[in-house]
């Protein structure tokens, strides 16, 4: 029987963000997290910055820091925000800058960015007050670029993932896992959508545009399953009912060989901020 409490419904729309204690679970295991979650391409992150007006770069959601540690790299100064105290502070300890809150709730005091962006974070934040606040917090001519990475495994993998989350979890989430996963990056045109919508709404903000990056990677029965427990429908279960959800899948992938390729893109939707709000 699943353990977890019930929580509000997921708001009309794919935007899941009035799931608090969804949202804020990612730090349960930080390390993990930052050890198997995906990095974003290169080319991404320099067009990004080449398409910036500076180098300031303010990071909504930035969990363990991982995008914040790539445009650093790439020459940027870069500042995190970060509801989940857990994930800050392993930020922090990789050398990113971190002040912890909701980013609707937070304060710039003042301050200013050429950059904000979203790391597979943006379906978190308000969807109206998301894109308002970070018109307010851009200079002229400043980017916002909301991300997020899609995967489709093989649909053997599907399978077995949502037949034993549906099982242990059944309110964890309303969504189709197997017809979501199948149509990955497709399926998540809805939520692409809807942000390029409430950008627009907003004002201020060039049209919305899709960059898309997409390539193939294979995974191992092993790497599949040490990535799997950092997954939102996963992090609030308890051990022994994730363990059956690993066992299931790792079963799954055992039949294909022990391992396989999985088809991946990011897409990022991003806008220039143009005028007053």
């Amino acid at each position: 029987m699943p353990t977890l409490p019930p929580e509000r419904p997921n708001p009309p729309g794919p935007w899941p963000y009035q799931q608090r204690r969804t949202a804020e679970s990612f730090g349960v295991d930080p390390e993990r997290y930052d050890r198997t979650r995906p990095r974003y391409p290169d080319a991404l992150v320099r067009r990004i910055v080449t398409a910036s007006p500076g180098p300031d770069v303010l990071d909504v959601g930035c969990g363990t820091g991982i995008a914040a540690r790539q445009f650093h790299a790439a020459g940027c100064t870069v500042l995190g925000v970060e509801p989940d105290s857990r994930m800050a502070e392993f930020a922090r300890r990789s050398g990113v800058e971190v002040e912890e809150g909701r980013f609707e709730d937070w304060d710039p005091a003042g301050r200013s960015f050429d950059t904000v962006i979203a790391g597979q974070s943006w379906h978190w934040v308000d969807p109206a007050e998301g894109p308002a606040k970070a018109a307010r917090v851009l200079r002229p001519g400043g980017r916002l670029a909301a991300i997020w990475h899609t995967t489709r495994p093989p649909i053997e993998v599907v399978v077995a993932f949502s037949a034993a989350v549906q099982r242990l979890v059944p309110h964890a989430s309303p969504l189709n896992l197997q017809e979501a996963a199948r149509r990955a990056p497709e399926g998540y045109r809805q939520m692409f959508a809807s942000a390029t919508k409430k950008i627009r709404a907003v004002g201020g903000f060039s049209d919305p545009e899709q960059w898309r990056f997409e390539w193939e990677q294979s995974y191992t029965r092993d790497e599949w399953l040490e990535t799997l427990p950092t997954s939102g429908l996963l992090t609030r279960v308890p051990p022994d009912e994730r363990a059956e959800v690993l066992e299931s899948v790792g079963a799954a992938i055992d039949a294909l060989g022990g391992g396989f390729t999985a088809q991946r893109a990011v897409v990022a939707v991003t806008a220039v901020r143009t005028g007053d709000v």
